[in-house]
Formats: structure tokens, sequence, C-alpha cells
């Protein structure tokens, strides 16, 4: 139980674990700010063509509610959170990735002297003509 209880701490108390517990925090009560913005500003926007209040939309069938309404705003406000994580985290990507230079790659890849064919860069002798090819050929 001892190593179960360090295994748990070490986990918990990982950056990335508490970087999330803050990204849901965050997150939640950043829902709230889009669930009132789609609740009372772009719902009654869109009820004003609709000539109600837009989440109070209702369908009846046989006796039962289809209350469309509230799920098309439950749709907007998705894609209003989806939209607003994705440009954060394009935001994040890029300033992450200022002051970062990609290092460039080694190649793998020459070229025959003799044929122009492309082979390995540790080839010593060409797989299309069969020439020998010099150790230290330049690309």
């Amino acid at each position: 139980m001892k190593k179960f209880l360090e295994e748990f701490k070490k986990f918990a108390l990982k950056g990335s674990v508490m970087d999330l517990a803050v990204g849901v925090i965050i997150g939640g009560a950043f829902q709230a700010i889009v669930t009132s913005l789609v609740g009372d500003i772009i719902s009654p926007v869109i009820g004003i063509f609709a000539s109600t209040d837009f989440s109070n939309l209702v369908l009846t069938v046989n006796g039962a509610e289809i209350k469309y309404g509230a799920f098309i705003t439950a749709v907007i406000n998705f894609v209003i959170m989806a939209l607003i994580i994705f440009l954060l985290v394009k935001g994040l990507n890029k300033l992450t990735s200022i002051g970062k230079k990609e290092e460039p790659k080694e190649p793998t890849e020459k070229t025959c002297p003799f044929c122009q064919s492309k082979i390995s860069i540790k080839a010593t002798r060409c797989p299309h003509c069969t020439s020998a090819l010099e150790v230290d050929m330049e690309m």
C-alpha cells in the first residue's frame, strides 16, 4: 500500500497533471462565459428571426417535448469553445516555437556521380549501375 501511495504521489505531482488540473478549472470557468454569451446574446439575436427566445424552441410530438432550441444552443456553445481552444493551442504552439531553431537534418541520400540515381548515403556501390563509389563522395 505504501508503494502504491508513493507512485500516486509521484504521478499526481507531475507537472503535466498539475497543468491539466489548472486547465480543467480554467476551462470550467470559461465555459460559464461562453454559455452566457450564447444564452444571453447569440440565442436572443437568433430568436429575433424565430419570433421567440431561441433556447425555448420546442417541438411537441405525441405529447413528448423535443427541445431542439436547447440542443442547438448546446451545439453553438461547443463550436465556440472548440474554436477558442483551437486558437489558444495554436497561439501557445507558436509562442513555444519562437526561439527554437530547427536543426538541419543530415541527408540520408546522395546522388550517384555515374548514373545520377538517388542512393543511400552509406552506399559504397551504386545498386543501379553497380559502379564503385568513393567513400568521401560529396553530395
